[in-house]
């Protein structure tokens, strides 16, 4: 079997899979769910937990597919958040000026730091996407006009061409879905494809690449420039969704959250990265009503998950899955 054929081996054996269906089904009937409840509260809740999940996805593109650990994605995120908060405090709120700003921007970013980033390998790699995403972070706390190290409130959400759409909590958090159910697609779509067997091939042996042909560091580049892109898009509705914008959305402690829910979902495979995001946001809202520490309890228990669920959840339901169907 040749380089491209096992690389994409995972993907040709794919059948429609009833996970990843599941995971979105719920995500589109939770707000009938939700009318029985704090509606307000678990709405906004779950809009939390698919804006991540978009972030968490880039990240699980680069890192579960590509091997390139990136401890510096929430520099991203903050981008597309300020993008929202400086247009908004100059007056413009339309998202067909203000999200193709904010991708725009956050490829710019990806361009110029993959370049670099990209040619280094392993550790140096996550040190220097580190000390970028740290970067990013001081910049955005040297914005005195903008808030500073206090950040700054949104005062209105993005409208579209006038309409003010996300101004209704349930038609801004189908918005978020359609984005995060397009963010999924595209990055399906891309790991099956051609780019996407060369890309996974880079990471599993470079060199062979290189040698049959492949510009290993191009392909790595634009799949670097594409989740930042994403990583864009979570921060656009980050500050929508929380209508405030912080340096805190780049620090390399949320960096770090995006890398645990992507391990703790499943490394490469995106719905991983979904359900991931889903049970972090979760368990933080419920541990977090018991104590403060919550981390004290998260801690060990994603230590449990590494060590007996290989694969995070994702495993973990399928070693279930086998002895279930061996029984």
């Amino acid at each position: 079997m040749s380089m491209l054929e096992s690389a994409a081996a995972p993907v040709a054996r794919g059948k429609i899979e009833w996970l990843p269906v599941a995971i979105f089904a719920v995500l589109a009937l939770a707000p009938i769910a939700c009318a029985y409840g704090a509606e307000t509260y678990w709405l906004g809740l779950f809009t939390s937990v698919m804006v991540f999940a978009i972030a968490a996805i880039a990240v699980d593109l680069l890192c579960g597919f590509g091997g390139l650990v990136t401890f510096g994605h929430a520099a991203f995120v903050g981008i597309g958040a300020y993008a929202v908060a400086i247009f908004g405090a100059e007056g413009i709120t339309d998202m067909a000026i203000t999200l193709p700003a904010a991708l725009a921007v956050s490829a710019i970013f990806a361009y110029l730091t993959g370049t670099i980033c990209l040619r280094t390998k392993n550790v140096y790699f996550i040190m220097i996407t580190l000390a970028f995403g740290q970067m990013a972070y001081f910049v955005a706390g040297s914005l005195a006009p903008y808030g500073g190290d206090d950040g700054i409130s949104v005062k209105t959400r993005s409208t579209l061409f006038g309409y003010a759409i996300f101004d209704n909590d349930r038609a801004f958090y189908y918005c978020v879905f359609a984005f995060l159910l397009a963010s999924y697609l595209l990055c399906r779509a891309l790991i099956g494809s051609r780019f996407g067997r060369v890309f996974r091939g880079a990471r599993d042996n470079p060199t062979r690449m290189a040698t049959i042909g492949f510009d290993v560091f191009r392909y790595q580049r634009v799949a670097y420039v594409i989740a930042g892109c994403l990583g864009g898009l979570a921060g656009f509705l980050l500050a929508n969704a929380t209508e405030f914008v912080s340096p805190a959305y780049m620090s390399w402690q949320r960096s770090g959250e995006l890398i645990i829910m992507v391990l703790f979902g499943g490394l490469g495979t995106l719905h991983g990265a979904i359900l991931g995001a889903a049970s972090y946001i979760l368990l933080e809202s419920v541990l977090g009503g018991v104590t403060e520490n919550w981390k004290l309890i998260f801690g060990p228990m994603l230590v449990l998950i590494v060590l007996f669920a290989r694969g995070g959840l994702i495993g973990l339901f399928g070693a279930i899955k086998r002895k279930l169907s061996h029984d």
